[in-house]
């Protein structure tokens, strides 16, 4: 079993000695990604910031930390984290980005942007919650923010206007990563960021209403099929009769797809929610000492062509693509961040059209976190 180095994991703490979980059927997975060339070249020299990108592609700051978004009277949050897009009614879109500070310090903040991309407005979605991590969008345009401390809750929040949100304590009381929504059926997907912990199922009782419901965790059979196990909703599930990942911050929903990530050991994972199989997709310790990423903290999919963005915690600080080739994925590096030691991607999602993405650099150069856009020639299709 891996064991992780704590400097590159900050606050979260050692691996426990032992833990029973996902390893006992790890000979039955699918082939993970090879290492190859991606679609859009080799990456160029770092920008002001230390962004690097592949030709054709350029950044452009939209927030830091401290700092008044332009347009705006919003003093952007700290510590920004997981992210997502929401369409306008007047064509144009808005970023919602948590805020992961201790504390009672934490909540979330929206930028909004006019349809030629411009800065019209910033404000807050969510404030004073404590440890607020990853979370998840809605087909209902919501964002769901997560806490990851032990007796986390789920706050559902609208961000297309300044407010607060709701607790949604229904879909579970634990160290909650993310939470991502299939939007065929309602159901969330829950991950749990804690070694040894879960992943989730709710089925709210109506569609869109998350206030009632029953929530399950899963159980992985040596095939990799996933049985769903009802649990209490009023503390996290250790039980053995469900599964235990290795620490799980990050997920996205796609294409009937559940994506998500286990930091720990190093792995991107891919469940097909209308069959329940489960799979790897990309294993650093099968790729070995090469492997372009390591600690995955952040994962979204380019909708349009079908590719898959991971992004890590503090090693090389790399945005990794798993493009789609023939019959196999390739993983080669998208992005990285140069002199920005110490903090983590990100916050990765793309705007509605699939033309920008967004993402942020946790702790910045000098502990003030930056919030980006990256635009460029993103392939239109998949194959493409």
């Amino acid at each position: 079993m891996t064991t992780i180095d704590r400097h590159r994991v900050p606050n979260r703490g050692p691996a426990p000695a032992h833990t029973y979980g996902i390893d006992f059927w790890r000979g039955a997975l699918a082939a993970p990604a090879l290492i190859g060339l991606g679609p859009y070249g080799p990456l160029g020299h770092p920008d002001i910031y230390g962004v690097r990108l592949p030709g054709g592609f350029h950044a452009r700051l939209i927030g830091r930390t401290g700092r008044l978004v332009s347009g705006s009277d919003y003093v952007w949050h700290g510590e920004p984290a997981a992210g997502a897009t929401f369409r306008t009614k007047d064509g144009g879109w808005v970023y919602a980005s948590n805020a992961d500070l201790p504390g009672h310090g934490g909540g979330a903040g929206a930028i909004r942007f006019d349809p030629a991309g411009r800065v019209v407005d910033a404000y807050r979605i969510l404030d004073g919650t404590p440890d607020i991590g990853a979370g998840g969008s809605t087909p209902w345009f919501t964002w769901l923010s997560c806490e990851r401390f032990g007796l986390g809750r789920v706050w559902e929040c609208d961000p297309l206007k300044p407010g607060q949100g709701q607790v949604r304590a229904a879909v579970g009381t634990f160290p909650h990563g993310a939470a991502v929504v299939d939007p065929r059926t309602g159901w969330l997907y829950l991950t749990e960021d804690e070694y040894d912990g879960r992943i989730y199922r709710f089925r709210p009782d109506e569609y869109g209403d998350l206030s009632t419901g029953i929530l399950e965790a899963a159980k992985v059979r040596r095939s990799g099929h996933v049985d769903w196990v009802e649990v209490s909703g009023r503390r996290p599930e250790r039980s053995e009769a469900t599964t235990g990942f290795h620490r799980s911050e990050i997920a996205w929903f796609s294409d009937g797809h559940l994506y998500f990530a286990t930091t720990t050991d190093q792995r991107v994972w891919a469940m097909n929610v209308a069959t329940n199989e489960l799979d790897v997709i990309y294993d650093a310790t099968e790729i070995g000492a090469d492997a372009p990423l390591r600690y995955p903290v952040s994962v979204t999919v380019h909708e349009r062509s079908g590719d898959i963005l991971v992004a890590e915690d503090d090693v090389d600080l790399q945005m990794v693509l798993l493009a789609d080739a023939t019959r196999r994925r390739v993983s080669a590096p998208f992005l990285q961040l140069v002199g920005h030691g110490g903090s983590a991607i990100t916050g990765t999602a793309f705007s509605p059209d699939g033309t920008r993405l967004y993402f942020s650099s946790q702790r910045g150069t000098d502990d003030e976190g930056l919030t980006f856009e990256v635009v460029g020639p993103f392939r239109k299709s998949r194959g493409a």
